[in-house]
């Protein structure tokens, strides 16, 4: 096997151990394709994503591009003489024109079993909406979004409590050996590719903090869903009493309850309880806004809901 060169296009942690396998196997890493250094964190700091930080650790050639269109970036792309390019979560939309650039084209690291959750956030939409699998696809990058033929896939179990973080770790991990045997494939000559099902597609679109918004109608454990979902970002959240709380932990159940969703329960000892419309949410975690994290127990000890008190989706008028 001929070893390939290699150009690697990503930004945030889930891109890193795939980077970290192309750098352990037999193909040589010749640039890193990374976003503009942006503020980051509570402190809107600028600082390096992950993957910038894990190239300038390897002393790898670094391009961040503001457009993938430009013509300095474009000669510099170019000059890295690159049989293949390999896409991971880089997050921002390749043009047709460098995508044919390298001589074996692009492939890419998506976290979802396509054609399922093409788009910009497929674990968290996969346990928002309940599935009890994921996995990570190896795809050809094409013009249309995540619609290349695919070329691998692992698949990965959801449990019932798994928070979006922890599963995109696991399927960072998982994917990147399998890229890896994609990208040995491909220096053998020996890769296939599957056209994706295009009438079975459904997309993942990005995030926003509107996401997060808690309707008490429905049931407990859609409501659990969003909530793990949307952890670390942006998060589900809720009022009472006036006062926003972004809501990190639950549990469901769907024992009956004839009071109004959004109806406090149960507010004693460590159980903060809450009707919906189907079943009851035990909040575990909560987080008064610009304040820190607390258990059940810690925010009932200085915040004990008044009697009848609701959870509402807007501030009390």
């Amino acid at each position: 096997m001929t070893p390939l060169r290699v150009v690697f296009f990503g930004t945030p942690g889930f891109a890193v151990p795939t980077l970290d396998a192309l750098l352990s196997s037999s193909h040589a890493v010749v640039g890193v394709v990374t976003q503009p250094d942006r503020p980051r964190g509570r402190g809107q700091k600028t600082s390096d994503a992950p993957v910038k930080a894990r190239a300038l650790a390897s002393k790898l050639p670094i391009l961040q591009p503001d457009r993938l269109k430009s013509p300095d970036f474009v000669e510099a792309f170019t000059a890295l003489r690159a049989d293949l390019a390999v896409v991971a979560a880089y997050g921002k939309i390749l043009p047709e024109s460098l995508i044919a650039t390298p001589r074996l084209g692009m492939i890419n690291v998506h976290a979802s079993l396509l054609p399922s959750y093409r788009g910009a956030a497929p674990v968290h939409r996969a346990i928002i909406n309940g599935e009890p699998e994921t996995g990570v696809t190896i795809m050809r990058v094409v013009k249309a979004l995540d619609a290349g033929p695919m070329m691998a896939t692992v698949r990965r179990p959801i449990g019932v409590d798994d928070t979006s973080d922890a599963v995109e770790a696991d399927l960072a991990r998982l994917g990147a050996p399998l890229l890896v045997d994609v990208v040995d494939q491909l220096a053998e000559g020996r890769a296939t590719e599957t056209p994706q099902d295009d009438s079975a597609a459904s997309y993942a679109s990005r995030l926003t903090k509107d996401d997060g918004v808690v309707d008490w109608r429905w049931p407990a454990r859609r409501i659990h869903n969003l909530i793990r979902g949307l952890h670390p970002w942006p998060h589900a959240f809720s009022y009472l009493d006036g006062r926003r709380l972004i809501l990190l932990r639950s549990a469901a159940d769907d024992e009956p309850s004839r009071s109004q969703p959004g109806t406090v329960l149960d507010a004693s000892g460590d159980r903060l309880t809450v009707a919906t419309g189907q079943g009851r949410l035990h909040l575990l975690q909560l987080q008064p806004e610009g304040k820190r994290a607390l258990s059940a127990r810690e925010f009932l000890a200085g915040h004990r809901p008044r009697a009848g008190a609701a959870f509402g989706s807007e501030p009390a008028s």
